[in-house]
């Protein structure tokens, strides 16, 4: 579509290591639009960190390297612009919100000044206006006593707070794209509510396009607008909320459904999704999740399957459904 800001094609970054070549992500090919909230689930492992990281070419390598695909931003191809042109996107245009806040903020300076620096070296602000652009930012996402928390280090700060340091320096540009890896997994559920506020505002106040990543479907009920389900580095459903909800199709899809906890399942066990994830050295050589899935066909041992339409924009890599 014509407002789509961040195309992914055909993505394909695997880690070389001395047991053999770890296909992390296996191509992989989605867009991103202007304003839209975009959300990869899965288990862990399935390949979701390594997508992001991918788009800003945050991959350590070695082991890790992006072998094959496209990732355009606004039409340009981030795997091939130059590392000047790449750092000008990286916090400005595009930002990231790691996945622990205690490793990805420095010990040993005030959290105000960690705000600062990227303020400056991206707006070109002087000392006095940066600091007021960062008093802002702090207040927006709800920080207390402002002037004299972010005088702070790291470690006087909740885990809660420190998230919320962590998605003020990502707006600290005004990124027209925000990539928030599993934000609220170690915060309780009143501040993980309180920082899921903090993305609904984003979009609608900012338009921001946010590429939201979790393990836990039942977190993106909220605030996606669509939904990518991933396993084993590939993608096997996409759709709206209401799709992968109301109508899901991958067997993947209606396992990590049923794993989750609601009302009308009171005093019934939840129903696992049977085996463990294959290793991404040496996956399956049909469909990747078939030696778990109860439903599965001859076919899909032997070859991969195809996403196809299912209705509108509803798509399934399953052969129950080609």
């Amino acid at each position: 579509m014509n407002n789509t800001i961040l195309q992914i094609n055909q993505l394909k970054t695997y880690f070389f290591t001395r047991n053999g070549v770890v296909k992390a992500v296996d191509a992989v090919s989605f867009g991103l639009r202007k304003g839209e909230s975009l959300c990869l689930v899965g288990e862990s492992g399935c390949g979701k960190t390594a997508t992001a990281l991918s788009i800003l070419r945050l991959i350590d390598s070695p082991p890790g390297e992006i072998v094959d695909g496209e990732i355009l931003y606004r039409g340009e191809d981030l795997l091939r612009c130059s590392s000047k042109r790449l750092r000008q996107i990286r916090g400005n245009r595009i930002a990231m919100i790691f996945q622990d806040p205690q490793s990805s903020l420095n010990p040993v300076f005030n959290v105000g000044d960690q705000i600062m620096e990227q303020v400056k070296l991206h707006l070109r602000l002087g000392h006095q206006a940066a600091l007021e652009k960062t008093v802002q930012l702090m207040e927006q996402v709800g920080i207390p006593r402002v002037r004299e928390r972010m005088k702070d280090y790291p470690h006087q700060f909740s885990g809660g707070m420190k998230q919320r340091v962590m998605i003020a320096a990502a707006l600290s540009c005004n990124p027209e794209i925000l990539i928030a890896d599993e934000p609220t997994t170690a915060l309780d559920a009143t501040i993980k509510m309180q920082i899921l506020d903090i993305f609904q505002d984003l979009k609608q106040k900012r338009n921001t396009s946010i590429l939201f990543i979790t393990h836990d479907l039942g977190t993106v009920a909220g605030i996606a607008d669509r939904i990518i389900v991933m396993y084993g580095g590939r993608i096997a459903e996409v759709g709206t909320v209401f799709d992968i909800f109301d109508q899901p199709k991958h067997p993947y899809t209606l396992g990590l459904i049923n794993c989750l906890p609601s009302i009308s399942k009171r005093g019934e066990r939840l129903t696992p999704i049977p085996g463990m994830i294959p290793s991404l050295i040496n996956p399956p050589e049909g469909c990747i999740f078939y030696p778990r899935c109860q439903r599965h066909m001859p076919i899909c041992e032997k070859q991969r399957p195809k996403e196809v339409a299912v209705s509108g924009e509803h798509t399934v890599a399953c052969y129950l459904y080609s």
